[in-house]
């Protein structure tokens, strides 16, 4: 296996930088979302509106998670690094690996995410059907 420099792990920074950006951007969204479903809940408590307060918790939960991960991963890359410069090449190998691996599940969380977030505009997408053959 090739020795690890200090630059390998920070090609993973700016990834990983982005990454964190997007789930942000997504959990800031979701909180919108909270506080107008709460309201609308409060005034109708619907089936549909029950079915994506249910369908939101489990994204938030995901997403939470998705955050974690993606924060973890990149401190093991800054472990890495630190590693790296202490000489510890073996060490900062498997920690590296480590590190990828968290980014890996991570990613694979906002996979199952964004299935459940498709769910979510099917749920207000049927709904809507229904009120059209109404008419």
């Amino acid at each position: 296996m090739e020795e690890l420099t200090l630059i390998t792990p920070t090609f993973l920074f700016s990834a990983i930088s982005l990454i964190l950006l997007a789930f942000t951007n997504r959990f800031l969204s979701y909180a919108q979302l909270v506080r107008t479903l709460k309201d609308r809940y409060m005034e109708d408590h619907s089936a549909i509106t029950h079915a994506q307060i249910m369908n939101l918790r489990k994204r938030l939960y995901l997403t939470k998670n998705m955050q974690m991960l993606g924060v973890a991963s990149l401190l093991m890359c800054v472990i890495t690094m630190f590693l790296i410069y202490l000489g510890l090449h073996i060490i900062s190998a498997y920690v590296f690996g480590f590190a990828i691996l968290l980014l890996i599940i991570s990613l694979s969380l906002s996979v199952w995410e964004i299935h459940i977030s498709a769910k979510s505009l099917e749920i207000y997408l049927s709904d809507m059907e229904k009120g059209k053959k109404g008419v």
